[in-house]
Parts: structure tokens; C-alpha cells; sequence
């Protein structure tokens, strides 16, 4: 049986996914397809109640309808940003909060585009004398409200549906600096450690964030494991240290044997 995750999502609809809701999607994301008459013979209910959860998964783009089953959703296109904000946001506030009691007082830092790094962001509040430089507008103007950090944003492209900065503009200004901590999220994370992303543009970016902290902290919930992404961004043992809500997928356990990075659970 899959692992159990804690019921966290939430919409403005109120609208919540259920325990077996939540176990199926993990279930679909482990193995990349499962049938109507599989899924009902696992949680014993009925093939019309998997197929309302399906199309529910599905109607909030986290997995896609196929004739008879489910699967993944494209590797070439993320979800929705405002289904992202809301979805295991319970999760994000813990990451967060862990990420934020590694970070000084008086540190520098890069932070990218996510809606982890954005509660990162919001976590940061209480911090002093922080100098930031970011490529995502919506940590720029959480931030810009907070007493005694400085924040500088990067130039680049707008990308409209989440407001993040890419282009070799982003990557200039982010070359021009080595700071104390590089804090970036991840769309996918292989079991061999390969991390993905969905926007090439994106990945330039991250890689010059990596290429210029002195400490590297990726912020990735449980779902990102074997969470299928287009564009490789480099590897985990580029990372000090990853910070996420469950214990890592035991087929990843001989990858992190192999490297240095270290885990911190949140």
C-alpha cells in the first residue's frame, strides 16, 4: 500500500482531496499509470468513486484522464501557479520554517522561483540585515515589506503566470554576486538524484544560483520524488542540503550513500 500523506490541500472552493484521494495520487506518481478496476480493487470502493476522484485529480491538473485509467501529467508543462500555491501548503509552512532557523542573521542569499521559496520567504520575516537578490517578483514584494533586508531583483522576462525573471539577463546579474546561501525549489527529483525542471530558461538560472552560493538549500516537498520534469538542472550532490516533509523514497537511499548531501525533515 502507498504511504499515507497528510490531508493539507486546500482551495478558495474550500475544496479538499481525501486521504484515499491523496494515496491515489501518490500511488499514480510512483508508478506513472493505474486502471479504474486496479485503483477500485486497491481501496475497495466502487469504479464510479475512483473515476470522481479522477476526474477531480484531473479537473485540478495533477494527474491527466486516459481511457480505462490515469496517469501523469505531461513532463513538458508544470501546473497551474495558483494550484501550486495551495496545494500541500502545510507542508511548504514547515519546510520553510526549517529552512529559515538555518539561515543568519546578516547572510546573503539567492532565492528563485517557486511557491516553496515564496513561504521561505515569509518565514524569513523576523531576520535582520539580510541582503536578498531574487528572480521571483512575488518573493521581491514579500520581502520588500520586511525591516532591515535589502532586496535587489534581478532583470529578465517576465513570466507572466507566476512572475518569475528569466533570461540572460537573470543570469548576468545573479553571476555578478557569490553569497552565503542559494535557496531554490525543484520541480522533479529523480531516483538517481537527477534534478528537473519544466522551463529551460528557468534552468539557466537556477544553475547560476548553484554556480555562486557558498551553501546550496533546495526546498522540495515529498512530491517532487520521481515527479517526471523536462530539462535537467544538474544533479543532488551539487546540494548541501535538502530539506523536505517525509523521508526520502527507499530507492533513493544507495544515491545518498553515493554523496554528501544532507537531509533535514521538516
Amino acid at each position: 500500500m502507498p504511504a499515507k500523506l497528510t490531508p493539507s490541500y486546500s482551495q478558495t472552493s474550500a475544496q479538499t482531496l481525501n486521504l484515499r484521494q491523496q494515496e491515489l495520487l501518490a500511488n499514480v506518481q510512483r508508478e506513472g499509470f493505474a486502471s479504474v478496476e486496479q485503483l477500485a480493487a486497491q481501496f475497495r470502493v466502487t469504479q464510479q468513486t475512483i473515476r470522481r476522484d479522477i476526474n477531480l485529480l484531473a479537473d485540478l491538473n495533477l494527474l491527466r484522464r486516459f481511457h480505462g485509467g490515469v496517469g501523469l501529467t505531461s513532463s513538458a508543462e508544470n501546473m497551474a501557479y495558483n494550484t501550486r500555491q495551495t496545494l500541500l501548503s502545510d507542508e511548504k509552512r514547515r519546510i520553510a520554517a526549517l529552512v529559515a532557523s538555518h539561515i543568519p542573521d546578516q547572510a546573503t542569499l539567492f532565492i528563485n522561483l517557486g511557491t516553496t521559496t515564496e513561504e521561505i520567504a515569509r518565514a524569513l520575516c523576523h531576520h535582520r540585515n539580510l541582503r536578498v537578490i531574487t528572480n521571483n517578483m512575488n518573493v521581491a514584494s514579500i520581502m520588500s515589506n520586511y525591516q532591515d533586508i535589502e532586496v535587489i531583483v534581478t532583470g529578465g522576462v517576465v513570466r507572466a503566470r507566476d512572475g518569475g525573471l528569466t533570461g540572460e539577463a537573470a543570469v548576468d546579474v545573479i553571476s555578478q554576486f557569490q553569497v552565503d546561501f542559494g535557496i531554490i525549489g525543484i520541480s522533479g527529483i529523480e531516483m538517481d538524484g537527477t534534478l528537473r525542471e519544466f522551463d529551460y530558461r528557468e534552468v539557466r538560472v537556477s544553475e547560476a544560483i548553484i554556480k555562486h552560493s557558498r551553501t546550496v538549500f533546495l526546498a522540495a516537498d515529498h512530491t517532487k520524488f520521481d515527479r517526471p520534469a523536462l530539462v535537467k538542472l544538474g544533479h543532488l550532490s551539487q546540494i548541501d542540503v535538502l530539506f523536505t516533509d517525509q523521508a526520502v523514497p527507499e530507492q533513493m537511499h544507495a544515491t545518498f550513500d553515493k554523496i554528501k548531501t544532507k537531509i533535514m525533515l521538516a
